[in-house]
């Protein structure tokens, strides 16, 4: 069922589609939801990739790279109640179609997503916001949720990755798990990756307002081009970072992620 609740249906009807209050922008042209084209060239969509924006008093800071994204949480889905209704991408959404709609990833990006429960997977796109119940990292289009064999549950635990159009994830090192060696590299929680580099000093001054440190802005030059890195760290080990990273969630900040750098 739409996991969304009564509240985010009202809103839809007022700020349009599954936005509820994102800043679009561009021109709305329908676009094919299951065409991945623009995914896989790495071209935003002109709509629906603010720097940020607020919902509910929260503001969310949009990644400039999806590049070796990860996350596990709870999932949920969206159907008949925003069939035909348009996107923050402009385009009109299909419960029928591969989508998804995600908080923080660029759109559109090309997703994997596998119920953790059962092992079923599917890959979808994201050209959506949200979705803003608390604990939900992914709201998942009718069909991919079928797929997934969660439309009774309403919602299960999964493990959302970026992927290529081959299907495999990109070569970014992600943290082991817990009480797993780090090989020896410097444990990092990253916030945010920004193609500007004043954005992602932006990112680092509220941070440090709110009295998280020690912070740094990481040029990094990557085969998409040169992208600007928030990072919290180094940190003595994985469980200092998962508690770290537990803690930047309750903040607000859920695309908050451990990151091992050699």
């Amino acid at each position: 069922m739409n996991c969304r609740g009564p509240l985010l249906a009202l809103l839809a009807l007022s700020l349009g589609g599954c936005t509820f209050g994102v800043p679009i922008g561009g021109s709305g042209k329908a676009v094919n939801p299951a065409d991945f084209g623009d995914a896989d060239r790495g071209i935003k969509s002109k709509s629906g990739n603010p720097p940020s924006y607020v919902v509910f008093g929260r503001r969310y800071h949009v990644l400039d790279s999806a590049a070796g994204y990860s996350e596990r949480g709870m999932a949920s889905w969206y159907g008949p109640d925003f069939h035909g209704k348009r996107t923050s991408s402009g385009e009109t959404y299909d419960m029928h179609a591969m989508t998804a709609a995600h908080k923080t990833l660029p759109i559109p990006t090309r997703v994997r997503v596998t119920n953790l429960a059962n092992g079923k997977s599917v890959i979808v796109k994201v050209n959506d916001r949200g979705p803003f119940a608390r604990g939900r990292i992914i709201d998942l289009s009718y069909a991919a949720a079928k797929k997934l064999e969660m439309i009774g549950p309403g919602t299960a635990e999964v493990k959302i990755e970026v992927v290529d159009r081959n299907g495999k994830p990109a070569r970014v090192r992600t943290a082991p798990l817990k009480n797993s060696d780090p090989e020896g590299g410097d444990i990092y929680i990253q916030l945010g990756s920004f193609v500007s580099e004043a954005n992602a000093r932006r990112l680092m001054d509220e941070l440090l307002s709110r009295r998280e440190q020690p912070l740094q802005v990481k040029r990094v030059q990557a085969a998409q081009g040169v992208f600007y890195r928030v990072q919290l760290g180094p940190l003595a080990d994985v469980d200092e970072a998962g508690s770290v990273q537990k803690r930047l969630k309750r903040k607000g900040y859920t695309q908050a992620r451990i990151v091992i750098e050699e």
